[in-house]
């Protein structure tokens, strides 16, 4: 998800829930189904301004972001404060493999080796903003639940045979009117709780809904909020935006200037 949701313990400012028994829809989408319209939302080119704020720390970063249906490239920039400016994080995924390099000028560049590291200080993870879970081989429909008056579909997600993830399944609440995750639960091994991703804020694109403000409670119990300021899509990128060497170029792109 661009604002990932793709990212979609309690959250401080978790939606109210309560659980509800359902008879089977027969004209509700299949786990697949569901999982695939939500993956299509997230295909094309995109630019975001985000605000980040971790512990009472802030910060100003621009996204950049292609996908496709078989690979994705992320670019999250730091644009302030400005001893911290230009540092940026490069994200790949192809093929199931995933990876990752970090940039911090003038001109240094590493790879990530462990993506399951946080995301400038946060409560994501590197993983968690470049994997898509709705991609998984394994979508099931496990459950509804009423959150914020929406009776939401629960998606479960896995990995599968072969899969390759921190996490061993992922539940999302989905609302199906408008195929937006509005909370997501991500579990290790032993069904262990890791991480839970609410989203506080529905942005309407013209006749499509996006999460525009997310909130992140991670491992260590701290809360990251995302608020995302300006989102344009079908943003024209070359290939040079999405290489160590194009992190260097902190600029807006074209025709998304304020």
């Amino acid at each position: 998800m661009i604002l990932r949701f793709t990212a979609f313990s309690a959250g401080l400012v978790l939606l109210s829930a309560v659980l509800i028994a359902a008879e089977p829809d027969s004209s509700a989408p299949s786990g697949s189904e569901l999982a695939a319209r939500i993956h299509a939302k997230e295909e094309g080119t995109s630019y975001i301004r985000l605000r980040m704020e971790v512990q009472g720390s802030v910060l100003q970063l621009q996204i950049k972001s292609r996908s496709t249906h078989a690979a994705r490239d992320l670019v999250y920039q730091v644009l302030f404060p400005k001893e911290r400016k230009g540092e940026a994080v490069l994200l790949h995924k192809s093929g199931g493999h995933l990876s990752g390099t970090l940039f911090t000028p003038p001109d240094r560049t590493r790879t990530i080796e462990d993506l399951s590291e946080p995301l400038f200080g946060s409560d994501l993870s590197y993983e968690d903003v470049i994997d898509d879970v709705y991609a998984w081989d394994q979508q099931a429909i496990v459950g509804t639940e009423v959150i914020d008056n929406i009776n939401c579909q629960i998606l479960e997600s896995k990995p599968g045979k072969g899969g390759h993830s921190s996490y061993a399944s992922v539940r999302s609440w989905v609302d199906p009117r408008r195929f937006v995750p509005l909370r997501i639960e991500k579990y290790g091994s032993g069904g262990k709780l890791v991480r839970r991703i609410s989203t506080t804020r529905v942005l309407l694109d013209g006749s499509d809904s996006l999460p525009a403000n997310l909130s992140i409670r991670g491992p260590r119990g701290s809360v990251t909020e995302l608020d995302g300021s300006r989102m344009k899509r079908g943003v024209a990128y070359s290939d040079a935006d999405f290489t160590p060497a194009g992190l260097k170029e902190v600029k807006a792109p074209r025709g998304t200037a304020e």
